[in-house]
């Protein structure tokens, strides 16, 4: 599939360039992402001590948030597969601290009838090492893919207890189906082994 950059006119309608955090904040949270592990599959932290003690926490929280409590996490690891898609109630900052690829798709081409999703309508953006961009909520997205089959590391920045573990069982029907954690509705593909969850990605399992 063609990949385009995160600057190209085609991402405006997925998110928007960070561009209003201090230049030696988010240089300081790029560089301790290098003490975040790298497996061969991939690993995701939604909330990290560590990465939520720098100065960029509050900068993050003001300005992209309306200063409500946020989550630094980071994803990591090797990807080259689209096996899921999710998306939130919120924005959500990812930070790339080596270039990796972001594949995304719009929640408004999700069938409001069966919550199904045809993968042929996801877009790829290459988000160079030390950029970072906010997706919209009505983004659709999921762990990054490497570029040229090295690993990545990018920060992640949500809304608090985002993508933490569920209180009860979620039986409703309709997309309360698609909830599997705490602000976090996922469409999952049939070869894309999420185990127990919404299986609605039409199409192929997309490569890059």
């Amino acid at each position: 599939m063609e990949i385009k950059k995160v600057t190209d006119a085609a991402f405006l309608k997925y998110g928007r360039i960070v561009t209003d955090i201090p230049e030696a904040e988010m240089k300081e949270l790029v560089k301790a992402m290098d003490n975040t592990p790298e497996p061969e599959g991939t690993v995701y932290e939604p909330s990290v001590p560590e990465l939520e003690a720098l100065p960029v926490y509050k900068s993050l929280s003001e300005i992209y948030y309306g200063e409500m409590p946020i989550e630094i996490g980071y994803c990591n690891g090797h990807n080259q597969k689209l096996n899921a898609v999710e998306y939130h109630r919120d924005s959500e900052i990812n930070i790339a601290s080596r270039d990796m690829i972001l594949l995304v798709g719009l929640r408004a081409d999700v069938d409001p009838e069966d919550f199904t999703y045809e993968t042929s309508k996801m877009e790829a953006f290459l988000l160079p090492a030390g950029m970072g961009v906010e997706l919209f909520a009505t983004t659709l997205h999921y762990a990054p893919c490497g570029v040229n089959g090295r690993g990545f590391r990018t920060v992640i920045v949500l809304p608090k207890y985002t993508n933490y573990p569920l209180e009860k069982k979620h039986t409703a029907g309709g997309e309360d189906k698609l909830i599997t954690a705490r602000n976090k509705w996922l469409i999952a593909h049939k070869d894309g082994n999420q185990g127990d969850v919404f299986i609605g990605l039409k199409g192929e399992n997309l490569e890059v």
